[in-house]
């Protein structure tokens, strides 16, 4: 199937993906209602209002309540100062906003190349990406980290590192995750990213500690070791490798940490080839993959981590291979297992998200250097070649130092998944997967504070 080539069909064609995203997010009940947002705004609102404290506060109705470490706290408080409704609006734009800078920094100069048709038709495509509606829907903050990772990123890619670390070290202080990253620098031996990245956090975290000393003495000697807080192992959503464990009714540490090892080892042969290579975009997609996996708990949501990897493969031009792992994580397809994720259809099923996981950390191109990476073929246009010129003219093009064949990187997500199977998900009052009952006992006591 040939994509039109004119004005008036480019554009019948994106108005006609423009209403098939619309109905498709209308009609599949996954829309989250700001769950998680209100979970932030209610924290703030009853710290700064009503003399509460950080981890005993609850939705009402619901055992849901604040889990990220109390900088996240610190960093969320003007939304106490501001309407629900102003925060809901406020936290949209910041999300476009990151959005946007982490496209900008996975497709590099290339999207120009592609104008507004080309970024039209990714924007559809993401806005079928189920990691990145539930962020989205639930008021998350993924794409936020996210985007504050690739900035060091793209300090490290671009020969700015003074400044390199900062952005990992503030991810890190608002949620534990993106300390994996830190590990990124350490392997890659960026000594002085890492001190930074390191130095960052444990400020935002001791800042954190000066502002609420209970909170933070709760969450660190308590609150961050209980994961049962957060949401049930075995709940579909958790596609990380401690997830597979638990649906299989392993409950072993031991297995979950051989595994979790063998996992590591892989990520440190892959990380490091990719680092010699300069290939700094596949090094944070390699470290983002694992983090996903060995994460005792990765909701869907959290699987946004995975754009780079994309990125990854249709710069390598591996287009086919990114639209089709890309249509599926569209699907929602691991809520077919909602109800029973038993026998060998659950066991493959209800963890297809993190096979995909799993095969990219596996099978990720990586350890391109920078003259390969720029030699992919370039994207076909409407208008006619430009004439090729002499022989001496090219020799004499070619002899300049640092010249490059194309100097063309491939767009961020090149090909566009269609709106996926539409599956129905089962309504759920267990919005992040927790089934556990409200702790009895407040945050200041030895019991645990329900997520």
């Amino acid at each position: 199937m040939r994509l039109p080539r004119t004005g008036r069909g480019r554009l019948a064609l994106v108005l006609a993906l423009v209403a098939a995203v619309v109905v498709f997010t209308a009609t599949v009940p996954l829309l989250r209602d700001w769950f998680d947002l209100r979970v932030y705004y209610g924290t703030v609102d009853s710290w700064l209002h009503h003399d509460g404290r950080i981890y005993d506060y609850r939705v009402p109705g619901t055992t849901y309540g604040f889990t990220y470490p109390p900088f996240a706290a610190v960093v969320m408080l003007p939304m106490a100062l501001m309407d629900l409704h102003v925060a809901i609006a406020v936290a949209l734009l910041l999300n476009l906003v990151a959005l946007a800078f982490v496209l900008r920094v996975l497709a590099g100069r290339a999207w120009r190349r592609h104008g507004w048709y080309g970024v039209a038709l990714v924007l559809c495509g993401l806005a079928l990406f189920e990691p990145l509606r539930d962020t989205f829907s639930f008021g998350q903050v993924n794409i936020l980290l996210l985007a504050l990772v690739l900035l060091d990123c793209w300090l490290l890619s671009t020969g700015r590192e003074r400044w390199a670390g900062v952005g990992i070290g503030l991810a890190a202080a608002i949620k534990l995750t993106p300390a994996a990253f830190i590990g990124l620098l350490l392997v890659a031996r960026r000594w002085r990213a890492a001190a930074v990245a390191t130095t960052v956090a444990a400020a935002a975290t001791a800042l954190a500690v000066w502002v609420a000393p209970g909170a933070s003495r709760f969450y660190w000697t308590h609150a961050m070791w209980d994961t049962t807080r957060v949401g049930r192992l075995d709940y579909v959503s958790n596609q990380s490798l401690q997830g597979i464990l638990a649906r299989l009714d392993v409950t072993d540490r031991e297995v979950w940490a051989v595994v979790v090892l063998a996992v590591l080892g892989v990520w440190v042969a892959r990380t490091r080839r990719a680092v010699v290579a300069g290939d700094w975009t596949a090094a944070f997609a390699l470290t983002g993959l694992t983090a996903c996996l060995v994460s005792p708990i990765t909701w869907v949501h959290h699987l946004v981590w995975l754009l780079p990897s994309f990125a990854v493969l249709v710069r390598s031009g591996r287009r086919r291979v990114a639209a089709a792992l890309y249509a599926v994580l569209c699907t929602s397809v691991v809520w077919l297992w909602f109800d029973d994720a038993s026998g060998v259809d659950g066991f493959l099923g209800s963890n297809t998200y993190a096979w995909i996981t799993l095969g990219l950390l596996f099978w990720l191109p990586v350890g391109q250097s920078a003259s390969e990476r720029s030699t992919l073929p370039r994207v076909t246009s409407d208008t006619a070649p430009a004439p090729i010129p002499a022989a001496p003219a090219i020799a004499q093009a070619s002899a300049q130092p640092g010249a490059s064949p194309s100097g063309v990187t491939a767009a961020t997500t090149g090909t566009v998944a269609g709106p996926g199977l539409g599956l129905a998900r089962k309504p759920s009052s267990d919005p992040t997967g927790s089934t556990r009952p409200a702790a009895p006992n407040p945050q200041s006591s030895s019991s645990p504070a329900s997520s």
